[in-house]
């Protein structure tokens, strides 16, 4: 399988262009990678532009593609977001990359009131870059064509002001997860609590806006698989996968 790259510019590169990876990306792809001239190789925009070509010049600053095919990806439907609360250590890391490979389409760093890490001041830009940084290898390491944003941190009244059809998983909720009515649903958010569980007042919160809450199965997962072992499921349900 190709080596699989991003740049921003690429959305514009066509069959025949010359597209120069620079910065970090010819970093990889030189010095990591160790592509050598005339290995294919793939490009995204992350906006749903697929290039393929193959290496014409490697150097460790500046790789040039010859760009020899272009596919153009619809952003995939319903869209599904996950609210990862900040967890300790780096379990809501791990969550994040995962959720990235299985295909999530947008990331928000929720900061509950039980979180033990604390995402304040000049830390909260930090974590968001840190975790922008985890989807996009993530997304490269997937191959995928539509990178997942990241957005500021969220309180959960910004949660629950969302538009979006919200799922909060919680290990007592009555209702299975795989039972749900997502079929007509334009947009979902699921929502993961901390190591410690969302507080009742936030569940109550979220409630009162329309949210509901869903379970997994009988078992209590850890808050790093919660959300990836639910996206993996409405991707069946929804046929996306």
């Amino acid at each position: 399988m190709a080596l699989h790259f991003v740049d921003e510019t690429a959305g514009s590169a066509q069959p025949g262009d010359a597209l120069t990876l620079t910065g970090a990306e010819a970093h990889h792809a030189a010095s990591v990678r160790r592509v050598r001239v005339g290995e294919a190789v793939s490009v995204t925009d992350g906006r749903g532009a697929w290039l393929e070509g193959a290496c014409e010049s490697v150097a460790p600053r500046e790789v040039v593609v010859r760009i020899t095919a272009r596919r153009d990806e619809e952003a995939p439907l319903p869209r599904i977001a996950l609210a990862q609360a900040l967890a300790k250590g780096d379990r809501d890391e791990m969550a994040v990359q995962a959720a990235t490979e299985l295909g999530v389409d947008e990331i928000v760093p929720w900061q509950a009131s039980r979180s033990v890490s604390r995402w304040e001041g000049p830390k909260a830009e930090k974590g968001r870059a840190r975790w922008a940084t985890i989807v996009r290898e993530a997304a490269k390491q997937a191959h995928r064509a539509w990178l997942p944003e990241v957005t500021p941190i969220a309180t959960t009244a910004a949660l629950a002001a969302r538009p979006d059809r919200i799922l909060v998983l919680e290990p007592t909720a009555d209702e299975r997860l795989s039972v749900t009515d997502v079929a007509d649903a334009e947009s979902i958010l699921l929502i993961v609590g901390p190591e410690g569980g969302i507080a009742p007042d936030e569940q109550q919160r979220l409630r009162d806006a329309g949210a509901r809450l869903v379970r997994l199965g009988d078992t209590v997962l850890r808050t790093s698989t919660a959300g990836p072992a639910a996206l993996a499921l409405l991707n069946a349900r929804l046929g996306r996968w």
